[in-house]
């Protein structure tokens, strides 16, 4: 962002607007309106409509920068707390989550061994002055200072509830008039068909409907001095970031509202400028002008650079500190664990999972029940990217990675039962005489309704029910036989050929490609929840935050194909005809499963399966009780049954704030083999990618299992990270009285901006450290293969996520810091034993409680587990 140019003279253009000034002979450099819009674009939120919601990294904009250094020049700009405070990181060392030893290690690695006495007293005990005044808002702030007036408390209520009713997705009963031509062709429209006006004065009003008005004109009557426009705009906005970032995003994306409009985020500014125009109209009539023309004012360039202080030295020393005492932890469990860790001969059956680390947990306990079992890990979308149509739906929706567009439609057909409709939730209840009978007739219904869902809590068609998804006994339309079968530019399902190239590259990305067992299952998993906005970043990521149930069918149907396998065949990979793949549903809330087209299983796998479900629902009774040590509303001691059924009356609870707590926690991404990290207790941590190095030497696979576990897996990270350490800027705050604006975002009251970020609810037990992604392959391979892709590069040179090489046949660690890797020894030199898991879980809510009343418990210590 500049600050160099004078404002005397204007040219209109509609794309692209530029002043010029002549003071004393010579011309000035221009303000284009196009640089000022590139620019806010860049730092503004990305965060997506509420159905599309993608983790990401909340700090994208400077993600070409080192973390620290991109970090503190974010707080230096927008005033963000970028990690914990100092008195935070002093209570963690003094309970012991900070080791001193790593802390020692951290301290001399950055200052030197002859420095460690004198930053070791600076960390522990030296005051700072932590209190961040931030670039944004000095310039608008002068509104309050010299006209004592406030301006955001004027415009924002008008503002926003007049952008909340144009991009309305179905909360309002009344549609917004005129929406086809734009944002500000519709408001108009509205100014000249309707009585009554938006604005309180003339001025603002022929400001509007005179189409030779630039944005640059509204500048200069706010501001005057052209050097200070993009200051002020960017003032403006940020005071706003959460509405300023969602226009940003939809004008980029419009897809991502199902029902569309024209904005941009020009117009949004334009319009803006505009009611504050006629706030100060209002207030002091012709008694006000540009802030600039009688005043000088020197403010700090919002987008400079800081230089680094010592207080920012002191937060990265302890924030490596906290990281790897953790790291180095898990790095020695891992050297720990048996070496004698051999492959399965015989398999009892194999079920791949998403590598989301919700479900580290169940697959550990689905080994523990039946020792014979295999798990694997993989994206959930399974390989399969397409647009999903739900039998009766009007819209497509996404089931594959944000950044990838599909190709593909599958379609829904012969659903064997309807979607059900909450009748006390009928729209007819807002016109006037049925809101009036409805009222009445429904009205101490409701009141009973309300006392059921407290006191018995069970799903309902006004809950988000993840196994609603799709109808269990549908058909889905996934063999494309005919070139023709086309609807809106998409194919409709895949040819043989397509499938047998998607079933073959996922089940080279994972290393199965032999020993198959008679049944492999594929389990995506959604989340139930009621009363949640945020239930989309608690379902799949890779599946664009929807359930992946669709995915784990259709892959199941392409590996089932008689034709795909004789083409896998003549590629080397030989699935016996005994072998039948099942789709399957994990609802991580409710702790329950749903099995796909178990009709279609041969007489021998329908009674294996029937074996298997038991299996399963033991390993969900036990994923139950681990998981309630975290919920102080749940007695963990109590049977399993008892438990797992609180578990799931939580899930479907109006009442509940905490139906699940989502990715809270994670901190590790494993890409390698089961033994990496079987028999280990990472307490739910650790996203699981299987990946055999055996069978890809050259890395040529490993280019594509690692290429989005940045955006993915780091992108949930980063925007845990921020959320947790700053939960009022980066964060949402907490969910309690959030209202649902127009279906795209929350916001505190109707009047309030959009809270971009994760809530309290979802963070409050997180701890805020960066990923740490561990590959089992040779370091020089691993190098070469981060390299081939800038942008996988950027994720990891730039320190946005740690990464560790396992030397396949050394077993030693190789730590990737400055663009090489070196080897890692960890200081820890043993790692606790746990022969009663159930006495692990039990006590663990005697154990000394977090920050937040309903999350109570600190993470568990990485454990080997000896209690088979």
């Amino acid at each position: 962002m500049t600050n160099t140019n004078v404002l005397t003279e204007s040219t209109l253009k509609d794309t692209r607007e530029s002043h010029v000034s002549e003071q004393k002979g010579r011309l000035t450099p221009i303000f284009h309106v196009d640089h000022l819009i590139k620019e806010l674009k860049h730092y503004l939120p990305s965060q997506t409509p509420l159905k599309d919601f993608i983790h990401h990294n909340s700090l994208h904009a400077y993600q070409h920068q080192k973390f620290y250094t991109a970090i503190f020049n974010a707080a230096n700009s927008f005033g963000y707390q970028v990690t914990l405070e100092l008195k935070d990181f002093r209570k963690l060392f003094q309970i012991g989550r900070i080791k001193e030893s790593v802390l020692d290690q951290q301290i001399s690695k950055s200052k030197g061994t002859e420095e460690l006495l004198n930053w070791k007293n600076k960390l522990l005990h030296t005051s700072y002055d932590e209190n961040i005044t931030p670039a944004i808002g000095q310039l608008r702030a002068i509104w309050k200072s010299i006209y004592k007036i406030d301006l955001d408390t004027l415009v924002q209520p008008m503002l926003f509830r007049i952008l909340s009713s144009y991009l309305d997705q179905g909360i309002s009963s009344w549609k917004f008039p005129h929406t086809e031509g734009g944002f500000l062709n519709s408001l108009r429209q509205l100014e000249m068909n309707s009585y009554a006006s938006i604005f309180k004065t003339k001025r603002a009003r022929q400001l509007l409907l005179r189409s030779n008005v630039s944005l640059a004109d509204l500048l200069k009557l706010l501001v005057g001095k052209t050097s200070h426009f993009e200051q002020y705009v960017f003032d403006q906005q940020f005071s706003h970031r959460g509405w300023s970032g969602m226009v940003a995003t939809i004008e980029a994306q419009p897809n991502t509202l199902l029902d569309t409009r024209i904005i941009s985020l020009h117009d949004f500014i334009f319009f803006e400028l505009l009611l504050e125009i006629d706030a100060l109209e209002y207030q002091f009539g012709n008694k006000w002008t540009a802030i600039l023309d009688t005043i000088y004012v020197e403010t700090k360039n919002v987008l400079e650079p800081v230089q680094k202080s010592e207080l920012n030295e002191v937060l990265s020393i302890w924030q490596n500190a906290f990281e790897w005492s953790y790291y180095d932890e898990v790095l020695a469990g891992m050297t720990n664990l048996s070496k004698e860790q051999n492959e399965l001969e015989k398999k009892s059956f194999q079920a791949i999972f998403c590598i989301d680390e919700r479900e580290c947990s169940i697959r550990r306990h689905l080994e523990k029940v039946d020792v014979n079992c295999e798990t694997l890990g993989s994206p959930g979308f399974f390989g399969v990217e397409f647009y999903y149509q739900a039998q009766g739906a009007k819209f497509y929706e996404k089931l594959c990675p944000a950044p990838v567009t599909p190709k593909y439609l599958i379609k829904e057909f012969d659903a064997k039962s309807e979607r059900k409709h909450e009748l006390l939730y009928s729209p007819k209840s807002f016109a006037l005489f049925p809101g009036f009978i409805s009222a009445f007739a429904f009205g101490f219904l409701s009141a009973i309704r309300l006392v059921q869902t407290l006191i018995r809590p069970k799903m309902s068609p006004a809950i988000s029910n993840a196994f609603a998804h799709m109808d269990n006994h549908s058909e889905l339309s996934i063999e494309n036989k005919h070139s023709s079968d086309t609807e809106n530019g998409l194919q409709i399902g895949f040819t043989i050929d397509e499938m047998a190239v998607r079933v073959e590259g996922f089940l080279r990305s994972i290393g199965l490609t032999k020993n198959f067992s008679p049944i492999i299952y594929l389990v995506a998993h959604g989340s139930s929840s009621a009363n949640n906005p945020h239930h989309g970043a608690h379902d799949c990521g890779a599946c664009s935050g929807r359930p992946g149930s669709v995915n784990a069918k259709v892959f199941a149907f392409m590996a089932n194909h008689p034709k795909v396998r004789e083409i896998l065949q003549s590629k080397g990979i030989i699935i016996p005809v005994k072998t039948q793949f099942v789709g399957a549903l994990h609802d991580t809330a409710a702790d329950e499963i749903q099995f796909y087209a178990v009709n279609s299983l041969h007489e021998k796998n329908a009674k294996l399966h029937t074996g298997f479900v038991t299996i399963f629902e033991k390993a969900l009774d036990i994923n139950a009780k681990e998981r309630s040590r975290r919920f102080a509303s749940i007695a963990t001691k109590n049977n399993l049954k008892s438990v797992r059924k609180a578990i799931k009356d939580r899930s479907v609870s109006m009442f509940e704030p905490r139906p699940e707590l989502g990715h809270g926690t994670n901190t590790l991404c494993i890409v390698g083999s089961r033994t990496l990290t079987k028999g280990l207790f990472l307490d739910r941590r650790a996203f699981l990618n299987s990946y055999d190095y055996r069978s890809d030497l050259d890395g040529k696979i490993l280019t594509g299992v690692m290429k989005p576990l940045g955006p993915v897996c780091g992108g949930i990270n980063l925007e845990y990270y921020f959320s947790r350490v700053d939960n009022y800027k980066l964060g949402a705050g907490t969910k309690l009285p959030h209202n649902v604006i127009g279906l795209i975002g929350v916001a505190n009251s109707c009047d309030g901006d959009l809270r971009p970020g994760l809530p309290l609810q979802m963070i409050e037990v997180h701890d805020p450290v960066r990923l740490m992604i561990v590959v089992e392959h040779f370091p020089e391979v691993v190098l070469s293969t981060i390299q081939s892709v800038p942008e996988m590069y950027e994720w990891f040179i730039n320190e946005w996520v740690h990464l560790v090489a396992i030397h396949p046949e050394t077993n030693k660690f190789y730590y990737f810091n400055d663009g090489v890797f070196s080897e890692y020894l960890p200081l820890t030199k043993n790692t606790s034993s746990v022969k009663d898991f159930n006495s692990l879980i039990e006590s663990a809510k005697e154990m000394e409680t977090n920050y937040i009343a309903d999350a109570t418990l600190e993470n568990l210590p990485v454990s080997l587990l000896n209690d088979k």
